[in-house]
């Protein structure tokens, strides 16, 4: 017999008072967490200030169109990389710039956008692309300060805004958790084979406590693929005593993957849409694929179903967009998720997010 494990007891009124605790401590603090630099979102969004930016400004510098046009390759050839090598000590710096007085931060930000600015200058005057007048050096310097301290305040004001979607995402997530009914299933299975098979009555129960330690545990903090495959594995051998084997679980998983990020509960609310819409409506059950992949620095994961002749009622969707939106809040725009009935009539669910580094 396995030793019963201890387990923390929470209740939903808990996690509303985690939620509302959590927006008010971290939406007072200034300064206190670092801002996400190293994604694909502050990159595009710093790209597209910056080059806005110049290209409208050149336009009161120049004296026609056409010479507008033929100085935008120049200007892009000094605005892209004094972006991406500002980003870059941005990213490694992040932590560190996150301990520092707000205006210590406002200080080394713009003069580190000025330094970035002059570089990127010098290198273009180095290859004979690009040769400056004499204010030129000092209004690239400027620009770059300001662009610097403007992408800054960007994403202050981002990171500001995410706290009550933070919010909204995890009290969503509390009304998508475990289902009652499926909880009294459950103990009713257990009940059942306690004289029968003592020994699975208690497996079932720990499978149980460990789906809700997961569902009644903070939401903010990251965990891995292979965590959650474990636990959506637990789930499905609870449901497996109820439909038999009417369902059918075929598992591709790919060892290199299980280390990917992701927001707790990811998986077990989109195998338990599956088996709800996909298997339980339909007589002879169904078939659930999973299928995880790391092609290069993405991680692909998967999750399709047969659909019944008779599909279920329609849901809300609030587990879709529940999951969606933790995802888009923990990996910014390096996450995708899509959902939807695939050629051969079956639904899929589709998500990547970056691979572990």
């Amino acid at each position: 017999m396995r030793e019963p494990r201890d387990f923390q007891h929470s209740t939903l009124f808990d996690d509303l008072q985690q939620v509302l605790q959590a927006v008010s401590s971290r939406g007072s603090s200034r300064g206190a967490a670092p801002l996400p630099w190293c994604g694909t979102g502050p990159l595009i969004r710093a790209l597209l200030l910056v080059l806005t930016t110049v290209y409208i400004g050149l336009l009161f510098a120049q004296p026609s169109v056409a010479a507008w046009l033929l100085s935008l390759p120049m200007a892009a050839l000094v605005a892209i990389p004094a972006v991406l090598m500002w980003l870059a000590l941005a990213c490694l710096a992040r932590h560190l710039l996150a301990a520092w007085s707000p205006l210590l931060q406002w200080l080394v930000v713009g003069s580190t956008g000025a330094l970035c600015a002059m570089l990127a200058l010098l290198f273009t005057q180095a290859l004979d692309l690009w040769q400056a007048t004499a204010l030129q050096p000092l209004a690239v310097a400027l620009t770059g300060a300001g662009m610097a301290v403007a992408i800054y305040q960007v994403e202050r004001l981002r990171e500001r805004a995410r706290l009550p979607m933070v919010a909204t995402a995890r009290l969503a997530d509390l009304q998508t958790r475990i289902r009652p009914h499926f909880l009294f299933n459950t103990l009713n299975t257990a009940i059942a084979l306690v004289q029968l098979d003592p020994q699975r009555a208690e497996e079932v129960l720990e499978d149980l406590a460990e789906l809700f330690r997961a569902a009644l545990g903070a939401l903010d903090q990251a965990t891995t693929l292979g965590a959650e495959v474990s636990l959506t594995q637990r789930y499905i051998a609870i449901e497996q005593l109820r439909f038999g084997s009417r369902l059918e679980v075929d598992w591709q998983l790919d060892p290199q993957a299980s280390a990917a990020r992701l927001p707790p509960l990811t998986l077990q609310p989109l195998i338990e849409n599956a088996v709800r819409h996909g298997v339980e409506p339909s007589d002879k059950g169904g078939v659930i694929e999973v299928r995880t992949l790391r092609r290069r620095d993405r991680v692909m994961i998967s999750i399709t179903n047969t659909r019944p002749t008779n599909p279920s009622r329609p849901g809300h969707g609030i587990g879709l967009a529940s999951v969606k939106e933790r995802l888009r809040l923990m990996h910014d725009l390096d996450a995708d998720f899509r959902s939807g009935v695939i050629e051969d009539g079956r639904w899929r669910v589709s998500l990547s997010v970056p691979a572990a580094t």
